[in-house]
């Protein structure tokens, strides 16, 4: 398995057979491919749509469409770069609603599919813990400028530790999950009551980004929230009907 190298910067494969192979924190930016059997592949890439670049398949960006869809299937998502305290609060609410429906389709499933990972993704308690974390790195440690304000049971990525980030902060035991529950909920709430009062000035307010030096206003930072929610709810949501649909055949 090739790991974390930049040995292959540049490579180039001709008649080479990558079949089944499987690439995850993968930088395959500027990789051209020509003539390439393509079928079967699953791509997903959380950043597709930052920046201006673009996706092209067969001489066509496939970026938009991407974007179109995904907002089809995820009724508010596209609200998720709101620019004012109103529209900002609209896609909060939204996404509360969004969660709440998925919370209560994983209460009326089999007990245990909280805890079961599909194709070695988090599980769905994990993904719950792990926008614990998010909540407190943008909005405590960025936003409100807190200097711990991580909870234990938050569930970091492997980002998170290539930054040097502290770690042990957080449980090495797994918490339950009506615990994982009442902590995320609080986070929730902590999210709401910040847009309750934030106004259009206070959104122009530089902080510095939790894992660089720079800077980010107050809005990027919640948008990267929002996108957080919005990007973890969708993998939520397709390892559920991956669930489903093994328990149905």
């Amino acid at each position: 398995m090739a790991s974390r190298s930049d040995e292959l910067q540049g490579a180039k494969f001709v008649d080479a057979d990558l079949r089944g192979a499987r690439f995850v924190g993968v930088d395959l930016s500027g990789v051209v491919m020509r003539g390439v059997d393509v079928s079967g592949v699953d791509i997903d890439s959380p950043w597709l749509f930052d920046g201006d670049s673009f996706l092209r398949v067969n001489d066509v960006d496939v970026v938009p469409l991407v974007e179109a869809e995904l907002n089809r299937r995820s009724p508010g998502r596209a609200d998720r770069r709101a620019a004012d305290p109103e529209g900002l609060r609209a896609a909060w609410a939204t996404l509360e609603r969004t969660w709440a429906g998925t919370l209560e389709r994983v209460a009326a499933m089999p007990a245990g599919t909280v805890d079961v990972s599909v194709g070695g993704e988090w599980s769905f308690a994990q993904t719950l813990r792990h926008l614990v974390l998010a909540t407190d790195m943008w909005l405590g440690r960025a936003i409100l400028e807190i200097e711990q304000p991580f909870h234990p049971i938050g569930n970091p990525d492997a980002g998170t530790e290539d930054d040097r980030f502290d770690t042990s902060i957080f449980t090495t035991v797994t918490p339950s999950y009506a615990e994982v529950l009442e902590v995320r909920a609080g986070r929730v709430a902590m999210v709401r009551d910040f847009l309750a009062t934030v106004t259009p000035d206070e959104l122009t307010v530089t902080r510095r980004n939790p894992h660089a030096e720079h800077q980010e206003t107050v809005l990027s930072c919640l948008h990267t929230i929002l996108g957080e929610e919005w990007e973890h709810h969708r993998y939520a949501v397709r390892d559920l009907d991956a669930i489903e649909a093994k328990s149905d055949a």
